[in-house]
């Protein structure tokens, strides 16, 4: 019988990695899949795209439009400022490419998301934190509150929405998104 491998089954099964796992699922829903082909290699890719906080808030109406774009904006700002715990890749393995400095785009990127902050009370206010956690590095309101909070003490969810909403509405005027009202 010198010939004969035969592996002996396990009884384990492998999770289709075409699919959200059961422990991403719990933590909120997702829209439809977009299906794209890769530039390369022409073959389909699957996005799972996780619906975030701001857009469940604009569907929910709890946020205008113009709040949803400050929002949004601030989130770009503060990727493209590569800050927050955003894994970065090392552009030390690629050819041509060092890693001393950042470039000038990040830096203006980083100068107007200090200026939001700033414009929201600095990073120990209320708002000033929650812009820094839920919008910029994607935390959930929920956890935001009960971790982070404001000042290291946690905020009950409904009171931490609503420094949500007011941090938004402060950064669409920032952004000139709102139009102040004039006294008459």
């Amino acid at each position: 019988m010198a010939g004969k491998n035969r592996r002996e089954s396990t009884g384990v099964t492998l999770a289709d990695l075409s699919k959200p796992s059961p422990w991403r699922r719990q933590h909120g829903g997702f829209s439809p899949p977009s299906y794209d082909a890769d530039p390369d290699t022409g073959a389909v890719i699957t996005h799972h795209r996780a619906v975030d906080t701001l857009g469940l808030m604009l569907s929910n109406r709890t946020i205008s439009p113009e709040m949803y774009d400050a929002g949004t904006m601030f989130r770009l700002h503060f990727r493209s400022a590569r800050l927050g715990s955003f894994g970065v890749s090392s552009l030390a393995r690629m050819p041509g490419k060092s890693t001393r400095g950042m470039s000038t785009q990040h830096m203006q990127a980083g100068i107007k998301v200090a200026e939001a902050i700033e414009v929201l009370g600095g990073s120990d206010s209320a708002a000033g934190s929650c812009a820094w956690h839920v919008l910029g590095t994607e935390a959930s309101v929920r956890e935001w509150a009960m971790r982070q909070g404001w000042g290291g003490r946690p905020v009950a969810p409904p009171q931490a929405q609503g420094i949500l909403v007011a941090t938004l509405c402060v950064l669409a005027a920032h952004y000139g998104l709102l139009s102040r009202p004039r006294a008459t």
